[in-house]
């Protein structure tokens, strides 16, 4: 598997990459993972006013992103500013799984979009590209998404994701035993630190092995 950036986003958004890896995982709702979610909200939810979310520099990268690719981020918010509101309101997260629920730990704590999905889901190479009136895909909990001019990975098979939301068709089910995590960067400030947390959350709480970086 490779995962292959389009010219026009390398145009478009010179400093954006994408750190990925494939692992093998426990797929379990530990008591651990539980304590980590709630550590992480209460840690986050006074760090910030609500009214400041969209201007924590990550972020604002991020949105600033989605302009000149052409999308509204304030109408298809980034999937970890949409984390960090419900965080810093007070709603808290949804308990999804440790698979689920480390990828939004993993998001709110780097400020940075995370897609984790089944491995075994996906067909042949990974290719990121922006969207055409053409595609479309059903998202998790939200229906058939609007992703012309969004941002999209994209295997054989069609769209299966983007940084505001991921496809039904590759998400983690309770038999998924394998994972490709990618890791979304609109820009290079602390990527290896986010890096080396996402590989310290997956091996102590998911078991992750077999890990391969992919490029």
């Amino acid at each position: 598997m490779q995962i292959i950036l389009s010219d026009e986003i390398k145009t478009l958004l010179p400093n954006f990459s994408i750190i990925a890896y494939t692992m093998d995982v426990k797929n379990q709702k530990t008591e651990a993972v539980t304590g980590l979610l709630k550590e992480t909200e209460q840690e986050y939810f006074n760090r910030y006013p609500l009214t400041d979310v969209v201007n924590i520099p990550k972020i604002k990268v991020a949105r600033d992103g989605y302009k000149k690719c052409g999308k509204d981020p304030s109408r298809y918010r980034l999937a970890t500013e949409a984390l960090l509101r419900r965080v810093v309101k007070g709603v808290g997260l949804y308990r999804l799984g440790d698979l689920i629920d480390l990828g939004n730990i993993l998001s709110i704590r780097s400020m940075r979009s995370i897609c984790v999905v089944d491995y075994e889901k996906i067909q042949g190479n990974v290719r990121i590209r922006i969207g055409t009136p053409d595609d479309y895909f059903v998202a998790i909990n939200r229906g058939v998404l609007n992703v012309d001019r969004m941002i999209l990975y994209e295997d054989d098979a069609g769209p299966f994701g983007s940084p505001s939301s991921d496809t039904e068709r590759t998400s983690i089910t309770e038999t998924t035993k394998k994972i490709l995590i990618m890791m979304i960067c609109f820009e290079d400030k602390e990527k290896d630190i986010d890096e080396a947390l996402l590989l310290d959350l997956y091996h102590k709480y998911a078991g992750a092995s077999n890990i391969r970086k992919i490029s």
